[in-house]
Parts: structure tokens; C-alpha cells; sequence
């Protein structure tokens, strides 16, 4: 029988996260893939390793061990959340790492209009542990200094 692997595609605070975890409990035999998980680790434990600018390239690394390890080690089924891919680069990710013939592939993809998403993100009581430098929240981005 093909596993599942539903990758959740959308903006931050579209509501990724919250389906994958209801997913996740009606779903047997499934975990959620969260890279959120992945960079509040890092930035506690290894902050001095997290690149200042660009790919957080230690962060994809880490998440791509444990899809590569719950892929080869488990049957389950995954839900990869936080996937703010470019349509290119979540071909390239379901082509490199879910092949057809072992899952069913479905992408949910969340396009909630802006203004609900500024509404969303000025309410939000998450925990901005994920960002690395100077970003503090899910706001506007800082300013560069000079």
C-alpha cells in the first residue's frame, strides 16, 4: 500500500501548521514534518552555527534527514507543513523525495487574502523563537543598519 505525504503550502499564519497537527490526529500511522520545530532548535541550541542572511541551510539539512530517515525507517505517513516553496522548488522537493510509485502525493495549498493574514500575524501569540537575527516578530522585517 503507497503512503501519504500531504505537503501544506501557504504564507505564514495561513493556517499550515494548525492543519497538520488536526491532521495528524485523524490520520493513523502519520507524523508531522514541521521545519518550524527544526529552527527553534537550532536557534536554541546552535544559534552561533545559523547563517546571518540567505538559506538557513543547516535547517533544510536537518529536516531532510528526518524525512529521509522517516521514509526509509517507518511506515508512516507524512504531513510536511511550512513549506513556503516556489512552485518549482516543491516539484523539485515532492520529485527528489516522494517518488510516485512508493506515495500518494497531495499538496494543500493555503492562499488567504493578505489583510487576513496581517489581522492573523497582529494577534499571534506563537512563539517567534523560529527567526534567526534580528527579526523579532512575525511583522514587518527589521531595518537594515548602516
Amino acid at each position: 500500500m503507497k503512503r501519504l505525504v500531504i505537503m501544506t503550502v501557504g504564507k505564514t499564519h495561513s493556517g499550515k501548521t494548525t492543519f497538520a497537527r488536526a491532521l495528524d490526529k485523524e490520520l493513523d500511522n502519520s507524523f508531522v514534518m514541521d521545519q518550524d520545530n527544526q529552527a527553534a532548535f537550532l536557534n536554541t541550541f546552535y544559534a552561533k552555527l545559523q547563517p546571518k542572511q540567505g538559506p538557513n541551510i543547516l535547517k533544510h539539512s536537518l529536516s531532510q534527514l528526518i524525512v529521509h530517515y522517516a521514509i526509509e525507517n517507518t511506515e508512516l505517513h507524512l504531513i510536511v507543513c511550512n513549506s513556503n516553496r516556489s512552485q518549482k522548488s516543491r516539484l523539485e522537493l515532492l520529485e527528489g523525495l516522494f517518488n510516485k510509485k512508493q506515495f500518494v502525493r497531495i499538496l494543500v495549498h493555503f492562499d488567504i487574502p493578505d489583510n487576513v493574514l496581517m489581522e492573523r500575524i497582529i494577534r499571534s501569540r506563537r512563539s517567534t523563537n523560529i527567526f534567526r537575527g534580528a527579526y523579532t516578530s512575525f511583522g514587518i522585517a527589521p531595518k537594515a543598519t548602516s
